[in-house]
């Protein structure tokens, strides 16, 4: 397993680590899975307090009981489930983190979050008093470092001025390169780390049957999977190569994969171990399939 620093933290982070929001706590297989990954070096582990209402903080949390040491556990908040379980609310507040954090410490069995996140965000939050609440809990030593979930360039980089965020999780792969034009630059300036979700593009790049994706067509997603399979050498698969993608860009520290069976965490492992792209097979790529850029939130 390869590792790298995030940001400007002392956090070392498997470059493949596990994301945790699908695994199901009831699965009787789950901690089994969890402590595979660990054993096989996965050491970064991303939930939230809103998956399965706090479930899946309780699964990891009883899965790493005694073994805190050795792994990095990064939660988010700011979304609350309703009382009854119809749905939940954007509640960026800090009194509503205040109280989230305790309940999140108490699930994961721990003292402190390595990298608590902020689990999306608006120009219409209190984004001041959002930062000094984060500020509070590091100081206070419930949290090392926090960081934003975000694809929003204005909230990004209104933290980037605003705050210490050592990270920025984001969605990325060859279907989604809108980071590409100002947020990954900005965050490389800043040696602000990055969280890439969705490298497989919810598995529309490796083998999954072509749909519409964002604003591109089916066919054009066909066309990406294809361009996936064409920068592929083998004995590396093009699962490998979507993952590799990502990682190729700089700025990335970690791609977190969804996994939620011990296939899945084998096909994470094997991307893991296979080797960095090449210069030409990532141009390729990007001069194969047109960047798609936001039009909302610049």
């Amino acid at each position: 397993m390869k590792y790298a620093k995030l940001g400007r933290s002392d956090l070392m982070v498997s470059r493949i680590s596990f994301g945790a929001m699908s695994l199901d706590a009831d699965d009787p297989l789950a901690k089994k899975i969890l402590h595979q990954a660990l054993e096989s070096g996965i050491n970064f582990f991303d939930t939230a307090d809103l998956y399965q209402d706090g479930r899946n903080e309780t699964l990891i949390g009883e899965a790493f009981s005694g073994m805190r040491d050795r792994v990095i556990l990064a939660s988010k908040v700011g979304n609350r489930m309703r009382p009854d379980g119809s749905g939940w609310d954007w509640v960026p507040d800090p009194a509503y983190i205040l109280s989230a954090i305790e309940a999140s410490l108490r699930r994961l069995k721990t003292d402190y979050i390595d990298l608590y996140q902020l689990h999306g965000g608006t120009m219409e939050d209190p984004i001041d008093e959002i930062i000094y609440t984060f500020d509070k809990l590091k100081s206070e030593g419930k949290i090392r470092y926090y960081g934003i979930s975000s694809i929003r360039p204005v909230v990004i980089r209104e933290y980037l001025k605003k705050s210490s965020i050592t990270s920025v999780m984001s969605q990325y792969s060859l279907l989604d390169r809108r980071p590409e034009e100002t947020v990954f630059p900005l965050l490389r300036e800043s040696q602000t780390g990055v969280l890439v979700r969705g490298a497989l593009a919810r598995g529309l790049l490796v083998g999954k049957p072509a749909a519409a994706y964002l604003n591109h067509p089916a066919a054009d997603v066909s066309r990406a999977a294809e361009l996936i399979r064409e920068a592929t050498i083998p004995p590396h698969r093009p699962y490998d190569t979507a993952v590799q993608f990502v990682l190729s860009e700089p700025a990335v520290g970690t791609a977190v994969i969804g996994i939620r069976t011990e296939a899945q965490l084998q096909d994470a492992l094997m991307a893991a171990d296979s080797s960095s792209l090449h210069e030409d097979q990532v141009q390729h790529l990007k001069n194969g399939f047109p960047q798609n850029r936001y039009t909302d939130h610049r």
